[in-house]
């Protein structure tokens, strides 16, 4: 482990030993963790706290934004259901708009029936799941997005992008059914649902693209319905799971259905070998907000909380620099080196300067889908090369000015083994175009050793505004440097080269869904000689050990339907390099895929649609 530096905020550092995250970690009976570390590490100065230091925040009423309604039980049921209401209203559609909320419930048990649209995040406040109950649901609809030759049928879940469920318990009424039926980037995380059936799609003929659950029990069957392609992870499935399409992913899930691929496509994996649960805000009895950071765990099957308080470390907001609308990245960097953790509260923040994050244990949560745009064509986060850094609940929004890379773990030649304290990015999405015109060379780019991602969408858009071949330009999602790197649920789609390069050892993904760029103008254009096209999921000729469970790629070229693509996978020959459960589909047979996996699997097409492999090799 390397040795800390001192932070020049000392009398910051004293109030959170006496008063943070230590007391109630240890009175809780988790782990201390790294607030208190840092704390420790800060330098007292001689006189007393300097006077340049940001403001402390007051962790029993901190200001957590215009954007965030936070809910108790004196609150009328009424008042809950009009505001919930308010806001689907104004983000039913709203999917490329500027707005984002984050709706927050204190323990206590609630009455609501709320419809999830486009950048809200609904969670409770409690430390367990249990702590808040909602009676009702906390649903998304398909219900406004057309589809094939019927403009009238609106039952098309394939754009339910950028929302998020976590932290409660919802009680569906008596023999009604959950719907959540989304796409990507719509985390269902840390939800004890007790209900008849959960629905993965409008429930008739919708249409719905990928989805993501973890760390949660649902009572009744989940049914996927018309879902392509799912990954569930570290959950209770009490009432099991019935459907399939091209791949159904369960890793460390109770109640998995059986491993079986293809026919069903349910490819299922025991345990995770490493994961941390992604940090959440909650409120203490006292009143003070805190911040939960769970703990590593390795080979790990069901939830973090069934069998009471998750093992983590508790850190109280007053360690925690507040980011609201309005505050400049120079500020946001001032209270990263003042060893601050930062929470952003809903909003979209355009920066003009690289977030440095430079000092172990760091913690950056977003709430509300909160939104960092480059307007300089700079790196957006930057990560050093230490231990147990946190990346979490953010979307990256490309600017104008193109950037080499919108997301940094690690400068180039990281070396460091973070194996006791792995830095973690979760619900980290990318997007270039679609909002407005974005261009980054690359989304995200890890070169520390050990990393734990859990749930990425790295997106080049296919609609919206700043669209085309030449406007939204962006080579790769994601480009793995570091060894020992582990993925959960990787979404990367319409990138312009290849969609992931991985050229670690000894990497190992947990789901990837891709759809290859749909604008290719011409073969000639799109090709890495002397290969047609641009392999989805590239592994290094130098690699010795990689494994992949779960993946499928995806073409639908309709700019020009002609353009072929040699293989969706591509990767060294050789036994240390390892493919379970894979497939390739050509969407409606628009365009052609060769192979699945160097030249194994056969062509899809407009006469042959989907090509599975089993193993490779």
């Amino acid at each position: 482990m390397q040795e800390q530096p001192p932070s020049p905020s000392g009398a910051f550092g004293r109030r959170a030993v006496l008063g943070g995250a230590a007391v109630v970690a240890i009175a809780a009976g988790v782990g201390v963790g790294t607030a208190v570390n840092r704390a420790q590490a800060q330098d007292s100065g001689e006189c007393g706290q300097p006077p340049d230091l940001l403001p402390p925040t007051d962790a029993y009423a901190p200001d957590l934004g215009p954007n965030t309604i936070v809910f108790d039980e004196s609150t009328p049921d009424s008042e809950i259901q009009s505001a919930v209401d308010a806001i689907a209203d104004e983000m039913r559609t709203d999917q490329f708009g500027i707005g984002r909320h984050a709706v927050l419930f204190k323990p206590g048990t609630y009455a609501a029936d709320i419809d999830l649209r486009f950048y809200t995040q609904i969670a409770g406040l409690g430390l367990l799941p249990g702590d808040v109950v909602v009676n009702g649901h906390v649903r998304v609809e398909a219900d406004w997005l057309g589809q094939g030759d019927n403009p009238d049928y609106k039952g098309n879940a394939t754009q339910n992008f950028w929302r998020s469920v976590e932290n409660l318990r919802i009680q569906n009424p008596d023999g009604q059914i959950a719907r959540w039926a989304v796409s990507q980037a719509a985390p269902f995380r840390r939800v004890d649902l007790q209900t008849l059936e959960m629905q993965l799609w409008d429930g008739f003929e919708g249409w719905a693209s990928g989805g993501y659950i973890a760390d949660s029990r649902i009572s009744g069957r989940v049914v996927s319905g018309s879902q392509q392609q799912f990954f569930t992870r570290n959950t209770s499935l009490d009432g099991g799971w019935a459907g399939s399409v091209w791949n159904m992913v369960f890793v460390g899930v109770d109640g998995a259905p059986a491993h079986h691929f293809p026919d069903p496509s349910h490819t299922v994996v025991d345990t995770a070998p490493v994961i941390r649960e992604k940090p959440f805000l909650y409120i203490t009895g006292e009143g003070e907000y805190r911040v939960f950071k769970p703990a590593v765990r390795h080979n790990a099957s069901g939830t973090t909380w069934e069998g009471g308080a998750p093992e983590g470390a508790s850190i109280s907001l007053s360690e925690f620099y507040v980011v609201v609308p309005g505050t400049d990245a120079a500020t946001a960097n001032r209270a990263l080196a003042e060893g601050r953790h930062l929470l952003f509260t809903p909003g979209v923040y355009e920066f003009d300067q690289t977030l440095n994050v430079s000092a172990p244990g760091t913690i950056v949560l977003g709430l509300g889908l909160a939104t960092i745009v480059p307007t300089a064509g700079q790196t957006a986060i930057a990560v050093a090369d230490v231990d147990g850094v946190v990346l979490a609940g953010l979307l990256i929004d490309a600017g104008a000015n193109e950037s080499a890379t919108l997301v940094q773990v690690g400068p180039p030649g990281s070396s460091t083994d973070h194996g006791a304290d792995p830095t973690s990015l979760h619900d980290l999405f990318a997007r270039i175009g679609g909002a407005h015109p974005g261009k980054a060379a690359v989304s995200l780019e890890i070169n520390s050793r050990n990393v734990i991602a859990d749930h990425l969408w790295l997106w080049r858009g296919d609609h919206g505004e700043g669209i085309g071949w030449t406007v939204n330009t962006a080579a790769h999602g994601l480009v793995v440097h570091g060894d020992d790197v582990t993925l959960y649920g990787l979404f990367a789609e319409h990138y312009q080269e290849h969609q992931v390069i991985w050229a670690g050892e000894r990497g190992r993904t947990y789901f990837f869904q891709n759809e290859l760029p749909y604008d290719p103008p011409d073969q000639a254009t799109w090709r890495e000689a002397p290969a047609l096209g641009w392999a989805a999921y590239k592994v290094d000729d130098g690699v010795a050990e990689h494994a992949l469970w779960g993946g499928g790629g995806y073409s639908f070229f309709n700019v020009d339907p002609s353009v072929v693509c040699d293989r969706v996978f591509e990767a060294p020959e050789r036994d240390g390099v390892r493919f379970t459960s894979i497939v390739a589909v050509s969407l409606g047979g628009v365009g052609t895929i060769r192979r699945v996996v160097n030249e194994t699997g056969d062509q899809v097409d407009e006469s042959s649609f989907t090509s599975y492999v089993v193993t490779y090799p």
